[in-house]
Order: C-alpha cells, then sequence, then structure tokens
C-alpha cells in the first residue's frame, strides 16, 4: 500500500465491483449508538460500513447513512443473513427486512453470516446451498451488488463453489495470532476477498507487548498496526470503535509500510486472544 491510498480506495471483486479497501465495523453496537458512530465514521472519510441482521442496530446504521448527506452510492453497505434466517425462503424474507431497515433499495455486499454446520445439521450443506440459491437470485436481480460469506472454512465453502455464481467475499476473525492460513489460502485460490472483522482481536491486540513495540517503531499505535498489517496481507480491515478519536486514527494507515522482517513476525505470532467462536462448534 502506498501513501496515495486513502480509505476510499478500493479492492476489485470477482464480478469487477469496488469494495472500498478500509471498512467500519459495528458489531455489538446498539442502534442509537450506532447512530452517531457511523455518522463519525462518514465524516471522518469511511465509504465502507459494515453491519447485520443479527447485530439489531441496522435501523440506526441506516439512518446515519441516511443523515451524513451523502449519496447513496457513495456508501458501500454490507448487511448478513442471520442463522434463523438461513434457508430458501427466509432469505429472501429477512432481505426484505433488511433493506426496510437499512432505508435503501439495494445492498453492496449480502453475506451469510454463519455456516450450518455438522455439528448442529444433517443436511448442513443443503442448508448452505439453500441460503445461497436466494442470494444468487437476489444478485442476478441487482438489489445486490455482489454476495459472500462470512465465518466459513474450506468445508463449508467447496459446495457453493459448484453453483452459478461463486462467493466474492468470505469475512473471517482475522488478526495478529489467528491468521486461519487454510482458509485464507483457498480464498486466495478461488479469488475470493477475505474480510477481517475484530482485527483489534475485540481489543486484546492492543496490550500485546510485541506488538506495541513494532507499532512504536513506526510511531504508531497498535490498532494502527493491525488495521496495516491486515492491508498488507491483502485482507480487508473491518475495525470498530465508538470513541471518535479512535475512528479517526483507524484511518491514519496509508502513511507507512511495515518492513517485510515485521511482516513475517507477526505473521508468526501464537495465538493471543480472540472471540473464541469457531463455526464448527457455536450453538447460535
Amino acid at each position: 500500500m502506498s501513501d496515495l491510498l486513502t480509505p476510499q480506495s478500493a479492492f476489485t471483486l470477482s464480478n469487477d465491483y469496488k469494495i472500498p479497501c478500509l471498512g467500519y465495523g459495528t458489531w455489538r453496537t446498539d442502534d442509537r449508538t450506532a447512530l452517531s458512530a457511523v455518522k463519525i465514521a462518514l465524516e471522518t472519510g469511511y465509504r465502507h460500513i459494515d453491519t447485520a441482521a443479527g447485530y439489531k442496530n441496522e435501523s440506526g446504521v441506516g439512518e446515519a447513512v441516511k443523515e451524513s448527506g451523502l449519496a447513496r452510492a457513495d456508501v458501500f453497505l454490507t448487511s448478513k443473513v442471520f442463522n434463523d434466517d438461513r434457508g430458501y425462503r427466509t432469505t429472501l424474507n429477512a432481505f426484505e427486512k433488511t433493506l426496510s431497515a437499512l432505508k435503501t433499495d439495494y445492498l453492496d455486499l449480502y453475506l451469510i453470516h454463519w455456516p450450518a454446520s455438522a455439528h448442529r445439521f444433517d443436511n448442513w450443506e443443503q442448508i448452505n446451498l439453500d441460503t445461497w440459491r436466494a442470494m444468487t437470485e437476489l444478485y442476478k436481480s441487482g438489489k445486490i451488488k455482489a454476495i459472500g460469506v462470512s465465518n466459513f472454512k474450506p468445508h463449508h465453502l467447496k459446495a457453493l463453489m459448484n453453483t452459478e455464481i461463486k462467493p466474492m467475499v468470505n469475512q473471517i476473525e482475522y488478526h495478529p495470532g489467528q491468521t486461519q492460513e487454510e482458509t485464507v489460502s483457498f480464498c486466495r485460490e478461488n479469488n475470493i476477498l477475505v474480510e477481517a472483522w475484530g482485527p483489534l482481536g475485540q481489543g486484546r491486540m492492543l496490550s500485546n507487548p510485541v506488538l506495541g513495540e513494532i507499532a512504536e517503531s513506526y510511531g504508531k499505535s497498535t490498532a494502527q498496526l493491525c488495521i496495516k498489517w491486515c492491508l498488507q496481507n491483502g485482507v480487508l480491515p473491518l475495525p470498530k470503535s465508538v470513541t471518535e478519536s479512535r475512528i479517526k486514527e483507524n484511518t491514519y494507515v496509508f502513511d507507512f509500510e511495515i518492513s517485510e522482517e515485521d511482516m513475517k513476525r507477526i505473521n508468526e505470532m501464537p495465538y493471543i486472544g480472540g472471540s473464541g467462536n469457531d463455526p464448527d462448534t457455536v450453538n447460535f
């Protein structure tokens, strides 16, 4: 990356649709907080906002976009179909509720939030395929500009790779110490962009002395280092903060480069914290 890039600089998806390279995450943010925080993010320069039906804050996000005064075409909006709504008809219905909550008539990106997995469903592959069929129809109708998945491992993805429209994005937990190399490699081989939720490890990265030492050597915060590390690995980060100063700080990552030596050091770090949510064991 170079200092000529900005939060609006873009990755190109497999269907040639552009996605801003830095997103603003809204997990664990209620409607009222999302309204104020997303407005700050948009004022700061973010043009990529990530939400989900499961976050229960789509109304706040939609109102923030509306109140920002920005044209809808200038904001990349992502949402996700939650687990209770997986399946063909239920996904179609869930999508309409999401559009209504977000006060928009289309989404830039729609994701399956979590895969149906074998530990809960005998027909888990079919559930994912039925969900994907609904999303494919919505994509072909123009109501969604790009479709993808979240928290899918290679064995969850394989069935979808044989369908008419392949996933364009896989949003996974990704941060120092949790690089999910098998999943990332599979996605790269199949031209699926990887997005990082929790790139700061739900804040756990911020107190890590190794990351702190590396960040200090660049005159940057640990959060900025983690975000830049994602970008240099070709992964799109979705940092989340509701503090105005940190929302702004997280965009100041385009004026430095992490050295190859430091990238290798961070890439090889052991597990140092994360959500603990594994798609093959979660019970929601």
